[in-house]
Parts: structure tokens; C-alpha cells; sequence
């Protein structure tokens, strides 16, 4: 079996037109496609990190999948949030977190 690489334009899949977005990150609005995710619209404005731990460590994206807690924001009144799973959408209030582990309720 070999490998080949198609041309861009014979290339059935294709993106769609996502649709720009805004939402705010601690007050300062923010440009989004529709579709990504909060971590996503954040790296894509060039931001790496948005968390610090509780020893001043920057933290942001580090699985990319929902396994670590490196890349936790506050959406609305909702702490704790992964970034890189959860969707932005238009309007969303985020918030960074300056703390270290999420918060457990037992």
C-alpha cells in the first residue's frame, strides 16, 4: 500500500464556513469560529496559557483531549470547565482561573 496526497481542490472533504463568534476572556472580547473550542479560540489568538497554578506555573493546553485539568477555565458561574472539550459559543463569559487543582466535592 502507498500513501499520496491529493490536491486541496480534488479533495472531497471540505471545511465548512464556520461562522465568526465573540465571547469574552476576563472582560476582553474575544473572535471565535463557530464550532471551536474555548482552548482552540484561545491558541488561535496566539495565547498558551490562561491558568496558574498555586505555584505561579502557567498552564494551557497539555492533553488536548480531557484527561488533565492543565487547561481549566470558569464559563459563567460554572468553575472547573476543560477548555479543550467544551465549544465556545456566542457570548460566553470565561473566565481564567489563578488556583491550582480543580475543586472537589465529596
Amino acid at each position: 500500500m502507498t500513501s499520496f496526497m491529493v490536491p486541496a481542490a480534488d479533495d472531497a472533504v471540505q471545511p465548512r464556513q464556520s461562522l465568526p463568534i465573540s465571547f469574552t476572556l476576563d472582560g476582553e472580547h474575544v473572535t471565535a469560529l463557530e464550532g471551536q473550542t474555548i482552548a482552540g479560540a484561545l491558541l488561535a489568538t496566539g495565547r498558551t496559557s490562561w491558568r496558574s497554578t498555586t505555584a505561579g506555573e502557567p498552564r494551557g493546553v497539555f492533553c488536548g483531549i480531557g484527561v488533565c485539568f492543565d487547561c481549566i477555565v470558569t464559563v459563567g458561574e460554572t468553575r472547573d470547565v476543560r477548555a479543550c472539550m467544551r465549544r465556545v459559543h456566542d457570548g460566553d463569559e470565561v473566565r481564567t482561573q489563578a488556583d491550582g487543582a480543580p475543586e472537589v466535592t465529596l
